[in-house]
């Protein structure tokens, strides 16, 4: 279908291209410039796909007429596409850890196990642990911080036992009080930041079962959340010196 173009600006003194246009009907902009084709040029650029073509534009030109705002519609993403991202992640993962019990938790047989005060018999050969060996063993970093209330609910105590399985695959886990947590002003929001440039923010219902998964790429977002991650990984445990100080649930 043709788009419906609105002519947005141009600051060639002609009317000449550079040009920046609007889609009527999504808002999307269309930019018109001087095409890029040399090859040392297109060689710098990443994810190329056959039929894109690259133009330059002066800053100033954005700078007087691209759009100041945009509305942003959730963008969800399948378990598989989300799963596929610990594989394709480049450099990092690191996960803020936020609520009191986790649903999927709660129907494992390893649950069962931690709230029978029996060994949880914890699995080190299955696809998530192979996923992170192989992650790390490639000197990417998976990171996380938990936050703990005070007193723990048993879901906390069974993921800080769990810490020491995510220890042996490579994942570097910590841990704050939730009271400095809110010190800090960390989120609410359980989520996951990957390299830096993209969080996928987990959803769950009332009854605490994760729901779905939504992908923000929303720069000043991922700006925030990347702050937050500095701040929350500077004051948080490394989970064996946080443990020894957590009391007995007894």
């Amino acid at each position: 279908m043709t788009r419906r173009l609105r002519y947005i600006g141009s600051n060639s003194g002609d009317n000449k291209c550079p040009t920046l246009y609007e889609d009527e009907e999504t808002g999307d902009v269309l930019v018109q410039g001087m095409l890029v084709t040399d090859p040392g040029e297109v060689a710098q650029l990443r994810n190329v796909k056959e039929g894109e073509a690259f133009v330059m534009v002066p800053r100033v030109l954005l700078a007087d007429f691209a759009p100041r705002a945009a509305e942003r519609e959730p963008v969800m993403i399948t378990f598989d596409e989300f799963e596929a991202m610990f594989a394709s992640f480049q450099h990092t993962a690191y996960r803020l850890e936020t609520r009191r019990q986790y649903r999927s938790d709660e129907q494992s047989e390893t649950y069962r196990r931690f709230v029978a005060g029996e060994d949880p018999g914890w699995e080190l050969d299955d696809p998530w642990c192979r996923n992170r060996r192989e992650q790390t063993a490639k000197g990417k970093r998976i990171e996380r911080v938990r936050i703990m209330d005070n007193p723990p609910t048993m879901g906390q105590r069974y993921l800080l036992d769990n810490a020491e399985r995510n220890g042996k695959v490579g994942e570097d886990t910590r841990y704050l009080w939730r009271q400095d947590a809110d010190r800090l002003s960390l989120p609410l929001e359980d989520a996951w930041l990957f390299d830096s440039r993209v969080i996928a923010l987990l959803h769950f219902d009332e009854d605490d079962d994760l729901t779905g998964v939504e992908l923000i790429t929303d720069p000043v977002r991922v700006a925030r959340a990347c702050q937050e991650r500095d701040a929350a990984w500077h004051f948080a445990v490394p989970y064996r010196e946080f443990g020894a100080g957590v009391p007995s649930g007894e």
